[in-house]
Protein backbone atom coordinates (compact mmCIF):
# COMPACT_ATOMS: atom_id res chain seq x y z
CA UNK A 1 0.00 0.00 0.00
CA UNK A 2 1.23 3.54 -0.60
CA UNK A 3 0.55 4.41 3.32
CA UNK A 4 3.38 1.35 4.45
CA UNK A 5 5.44 2.36 1.40
CA UNK A 6 5.41 6.20 2.70
CA UNK A 7 6.31 4.77 6.17
CA UNK A 8 9.21 2.91 4.90
CA UNK A 9 10.73 5.44 3.15
CA UNK A 10 10.00 8.58 6.38
CA UNK A 11 11.98 5.01 8.55
CA UNK A 12 14.51 5.05 5.61
CA UNK A 13 15.18 9.24 5.66
CA UNK A 14 15.75 9.02 9.64
CA UNK A 15 17.54 5.98 10.20
CA UNK A 16 20.25 7.56 7.08
CA UNK A 17 19.83 11.21 9.64
CA UNK A 18 20.82 9.07 12.58
CA UNK A 19 23.76 7.32 11.09
CA UNK A 20 25.23 9.67 8.39
CA UNK A 21 28.50 11.16 9.02
CA UNK A 22 27.82 14.18 6.65
CA UNK A 23 28.58 17.50 8.85
CA UNK A 24 24.93 18.50 7.87
CA UNK A 25 23.38 15.94 9.71
CA UNK A 26 25.61 15.65 12.53
CA UNK A 27 24.71 19.10 13.21
CA UNK A 28 21.11 18.04 12.59
CA UNK A 29 21.30 15.55 15.07
CA UNK A 30 23.22 18.04 17.32
CA UNK A 31 20.27 21.04 17.01
CA UNK A 32 17.58 18.47 17.72
CA UNK A 33 19.58 16.95 21.16
CA UNK A 34 19.83 20.97 21.61
CA UNK A 35 16.08 21.40 20.62
CA UNK A 36 14.45 18.37 22.76
CA UNK A 37 16.66 18.74 25.74
CA UNK A 38 15.25 22.80 25.98
CA UNK A 39 11.50 21.77 25.32
CA UNK A 40 11.75 19.08 28.21
CA UNK A 41 13.29 21.42 30.85
CA UNK A 42 10.19 24.30 29.27
CA UNK A 43 7.66 21.03 29.89
CA UNK A 44 9.18 20.40 33.87
CA UNK A 45 8.63 23.94 34.22
CA UNK A 46 5.38 24.73 33.22
CA UNK A 47 4.27 21.44 34.87
CA UNK A 48 5.22 22.84 38.44
CA UNK A 49 4.95 26.27 37.60
CA UNK A 50 1.01 26.33 36.81
CA UNK A 51 1.80 28.92 34.41
CA UNK A 52 4.28 30.55 31.48
CA UNK A 53 6.68 32.03 30.82
CA UNK A 54 7.91 29.98 34.41
CA UNK A 55 11.35 32.10 34.73
CA UNK A 56 11.57 35.85 33.73
CA UNK A 57 14.99 38.00 33.88
CA UNK A 58 14.63 41.27 35.77
CA UNK A 59 15.50 44.15 33.69
CA UNK A 60 15.12 47.27 35.95
CA UNK A 61 16.30 48.35 38.94
CA UNK A 62 12.45 48.96 39.90
CA UNK A 63 12.43 46.54 42.92
CA UNK A 64 16.06 47.19 44.05
CA UNK A 65 17.54 45.84 46.79
CA UNK A 66 15.00 42.70 46.86
CA UNK A 67 15.60 42.15 43.82
CA UNK A 68 18.54 43.20 41.18
CA UNK A 69 18.92 43.04 37.54
CA UNK A 70 19.88 39.98 36.11
CA UNK A 71 18.06 38.17 38.55
CA UNK A 72 16.19 35.11 37.18
CA UNK A 73 12.75 34.48 38.52
CA UNK A 74 11.08 31.70 38.67
CA UNK A 75 7.44 32.07 38.78
CA UNK A 76 4.27 30.18 39.98
CA UNK A 77 0.57 30.58 39.24
CA UNK A 78 -0.78 33.02 41.78
CA UNK A 79 -2.55 31.09 44.26
CA UNK A 80 0.05 27.91 44.19
CA UNK A 81 2.17 27.60 47.06
CA UNK A 82 0.01 29.74 49.04
CA UNK A 83 -2.35 32.23 48.43
CA UNK A 84 -1.55 35.49 46.74
CA UNK A 85 -1.00 37.95 49.20
CA UNK A 86 -0.76 41.54 49.27
CA UNK A 87 1.46 43.80 50.74
CA UNK A 88 -1.35 45.11 53.26
CA UNK A 89 -2.69 41.36 54.13
CA UNK A 90 1.22 40.35 54.70
CA UNK A 91 1.37 43.27 57.10
CA UNK A 92 -1.02 41.93 59.64
CA UNK A 93 0.86 38.72 59.65
CA UNK A 94 4.56 39.54 58.24
CA UNK A 95 4.51 37.31 55.70
CA UNK A 96 5.87 38.18 52.69
CA UNK A 97 8.63 36.94 49.96
CA UNK A 98 11.79 38.96 48.55
CA UNK A 99 11.07 41.06 51.81
CA UNK A 100 14.71 41.48 53.52
CA UNK A 101 14.88 45.22 52.88
CA UNK A 102 12.81 48.01 53.24
CA UNK A 103 10.82 50.26 50.62
CA UNK A 104 12.30 53.65 48.77
CA UNK A 105 10.63 56.05 51.50
CA UNK A 106 12.55 53.35 54.44
CA UNK A 107 8.90 51.13 55.28
CA UNK A 108 9.15 47.41 55.63
CA UNK A 109 7.68 45.30 52.82
CA UNK A 110 5.26 41.99 52.76
CA UNK A 111 3.53 40.22 50.82
CA UNK A 112 3.76 39.00 47.00
CA UNK A 113 6.00 40.08 43.97
CA UNK A 114 3.52 39.39 40.82
CA UNK A 115 4.29 39.25 37.28
CA UNK A 116 1.87 41.19 35.27
CA UNK A 117 0.88 42.46 31.82
CA UNK A 118 -0.23 45.84 31.94
CA UNK A 119 -4.03 46.28 31.31
CA UNK A 120 -3.15 43.14 29.50
CA UNK A 121 -1.51 44.05 26.70
CA UNK A 122 0.96 41.59 24.98
CA UNK A 123 3.12 43.72 23.03
CA UNK A 124 5.36 44.80 25.93
CA UNK A 125 7.65 43.09 28.62
CA UNK A 126 5.43 41.82 31.67
CA UNK A 127 5.99 43.79 34.79
CA UNK A 128 6.92 42.53 38.01
CA UNK A 129 6.17 44.76 40.83
CA UNK A 130 4.86 44.18 44.82
CA UNK A 131 1.14 43.25 45.20
CA UNK A 132 0.10 46.38 47.37
CA UNK A 133 -3.57 46.10 48.16
CA UNK A 134 -6.69 44.95 46.09
CA UNK A 135 -9.39 48.00 45.27
CA UNK A 136 -12.56 47.79 43.88
CA UNK A 137 -12.30 51.03 42.64
CA UNK A 138 -13.01 50.80 38.95
CA UNK A 139 -16.12 48.74 39.21
CA UNK A 140 -13.81 45.46 38.00
CA UNK A 141 -11.65 44.80 40.57
CA UNK A 142 -7.73 44.58 40.71
CA UNK A 143 -4.05 45.18 42.71
CA UNK A 144 -2.40 47.93 42.98
CA UNK A 145 1.49 46.91 42.47
CA UNK A 146 4.36 49.24 42.79
CA UNK A 147 8.15 48.63 42.43
CA UNK A 148 9.92 48.51 45.72
CA UNK A 149 12.47 51.25 44.69
CA UNK A 150 9.84 53.34 42.79
CA UNK A 151 8.46 56.17 44.75
CA UNK A 152 4.68 56.23 43.43
CA UNK A 153 2.45 53.24 42.59
CA UNK A 154 2.21 52.11 39.09
CA UNK A 155 -1.35 52.80 38.32
CA UNK A 156 -0.16 56.79 38.57
CA UNK A 157 2.23 55.96 35.69
CA UNK A 158 1.71 56.45 32.17
CA UNK A 159 2.96 53.25 30.08
CA UNK A 160 3.90 54.35 26.10
CA UNK A 161 1.46 51.89 24.24
CA UNK A 162 -0.27 51.19 26.55
CA UNK A 163 -1.65 54.59 28.70
CA UNK A 164 -2.17 54.64 32.23
CA UNK A 165 -1.66 51.57 34.28
CA UNK A 166 -5.24 50.57 35.52
CA UNK A 167 -5.11 47.94 38.62
CA UNK A 168 -4.65 44.49 37.44
CA UNK A 169 -6.99 42.28 37.06
CA UNK A 170 -6.76 38.72 37.70
CA UNK A 171 -6.27 37.71 34.12
CA UNK A 172 -4.07 40.06 33.79
CA UNK A 173 -1.45 38.15 36.28
CA UNK A 174 1.25 36.22 34.58
CA UNK A 175 1.88 34.58 38.34
CA UNK A 176 4.07 35.58 41.66
CA UNK A 177 7.67 35.15 42.42
CA UNK A 178 8.89 32.29 44.21
CA UNK A 179 12.42 32.42 44.45
CA UNK A 180 15.17 33.90 42.21
CA UNK A 181 18.81 33.07 41.20
CA UNK A 182 21.42 36.33 41.17
CA UNK A 183 23.05 37.51 37.86
CA UNK A 184 22.05 33.79 35.95
CA UNK A 185 18.85 36.57 33.81
CA UNK A 186 21.26 37.89 32.07
CA UNK A 187 21.48 35.06 29.94
CA UNK A 188 18.29 35.27 28.94
CA UNK A 189 18.75 39.04 28.56
CA UNK A 190 20.87 38.52 25.80
CA UNK A 191 19.44 35.13 24.27
CA UNK A 192 20.88 36.12 20.87
CA UNK A 193 24.40 36.97 21.30
CA UNK A 194 24.30 33.96 23.48
CA UNK A 195 22.20 31.42 21.00
CA UNK A 196 25.22 32.59 18.20
CA UNK A 197 27.96 31.58 20.54
CA UNK A 198 26.31 28.02 21.22
CA UNK A 199 25.69 27.74 17.45
CA UNK A 200 29.38 28.16 16.64
CA UNK A 201 30.52 26.18 19.37
CA UNK A 202 28.83 23.72 17.75
CA UNK A 203 30.29 24.40 14.49
CA UNK A 204 33.46 24.27 15.62
CA UNK A 205 33.32 21.15 17.56
CA UNK A 206 32.02 19.44 15.28
CA UNK A 207 34.87 19.93 12.54
CA UNK A 208 36.86 19.47 15.00
CA UNK A 209 36.14 15.86 15.65
CA UNK A 210 35.74 15.10 12.50
CA UNK A 211 39.32 16.31 11.66
CA UNK A 212 40.60 13.96 14.36
CA UNK A 213 38.41 11.33 13.19
CA UNK A 214 40.25 11.55 9.36
CA UNK A 215 43.49 11.58 11.38
CA UNK A 216 43.10 8.57 13.15
CA UNK A 217 41.74 7.01 10.24
CA UNK A 218 44.57 7.53 7.78
CA UNK A 219 46.75 4.40 7.84
CA UNK A 220 50.56 5.06 9.11
CA UNK A 221 53.17 5.72 6.42
CA UNK A 222 55.39 2.70 5.92
CA UNK A 223 59.09 2.98 6.25
CA UNK A 224 61.20 2.17 3.89
CA UNK A 225 64.09 -0.35 4.02
CA UNK A 226 67.68 0.56 3.53
CA UNK A 227 69.51 -1.15 1.38
CA UNK A 228 72.44 -3.27 2.56
CA UNK A 229 76.08 -1.88 1.67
Amino acid sequence: MKTSGKREEDRSLLSGLLRSDHPAASFARDLLWVVGVVGTIALVLFLVSGTWPAVVAVESESMVPNMQVGDLVFVVEEHRFGELLTNEEGMRTGSGRFTAYPDLDGDPVYGDVIIYRPNGADSIHPIIHRAMAWTDADGQGGYITKGDNNPVVDQNSFLPGVGVIQPVREEWIVGKALFAIPLVGYLPLNIVPLAVVVLVIMILHEAWMRMRQKAQDQPAGKTKKQPKS
